[in-house]
């Protein structure tokens, strides 16, 4: 991977899921997301889709319990792939923020790539189940990518009470901010340390 293009590709297999990750994060092409959980796939299809990128997520849930193992195991290859595109980090904007309506919903999103993961979130999503996913695997999702991304991640909803805008309007704001904080502005690290 260089600076002139960061493309990456990463494969995790385990006992539970096999999950295969290639992303192009200055390429805006397509997104082919395949998981066998339905609404992930659309959050997922969402996310990519708002990061301006080029990206497939191939998932195979070897064990099929419930929907957890494919949702973690695909947050850790996705931040994985991202920290590997983001490379140096040397130049990258670092913080963006937005606030994305969706009809009744209104959610804000702020990141910093820090190289600190952490994530905080306030959604107040009214329903255990989301099509054919668990809506406290959406919390795990973001604390899993910010963790393995290494990257603060703030998410506050400050509307809303249909349960599929607001996790949408959160996908589309993480894709947004995701895009704007990896693009490349200049040639020295946004930080008074010198590395991120």
């Amino acid at each position: 991977m260089s600076r002139d293009s960061r493309v990456c590709r990463r494969v995790r297999e385990t006992l539970e899921t096999k999950i295969e990750v290639e992303l192009n994060i200055d390429e805006a092409g397509e997104v082919r997301v395949s998981t066998p959980i339905r609404f992930f796939n659309h959050l997922l299809e969402t996310m990519l889709s708002y990061m301006n990128s080029t990206a497939t997520i191939n998932a195979i849930d070897k064990k099929p319990f419930d929907d957890h193992h494919i949702v973690e195991d695909c947050a850790i290859a996705l931040g994985e792939t991202f920290n590997e595109c983001l490379g140096d980090r040397v130049g990258i904007r670092r913080f963006a923020n937005t606030i994305i309506p969706m009809d009744d919903a209104l959610v804000m999103v702020s990141i910093d790539i820090s190289g600190r993961g952490r994530a905080y979130i306030d959604l107040n999503i009214g329903r255990e189940l989301l099509g054919d996913m668990s809506v406290e695997n959406i919390y795990h999702f973001i604390e899993t990518l910010a963790y393995r991304s290494a990257i603060t991640i703030h998410v506050y909803q400050l509307k809303g009470f249909n349960s599929h805008h607001i996790a949408e309007a959160t996908f589309k704001g993480l894709g947004i901010t995701l895009y704007e904080a990896s693009r490349i502005v200049s040639t020295r690290t946004r930080s008074t340390k010198g590395v991120l």
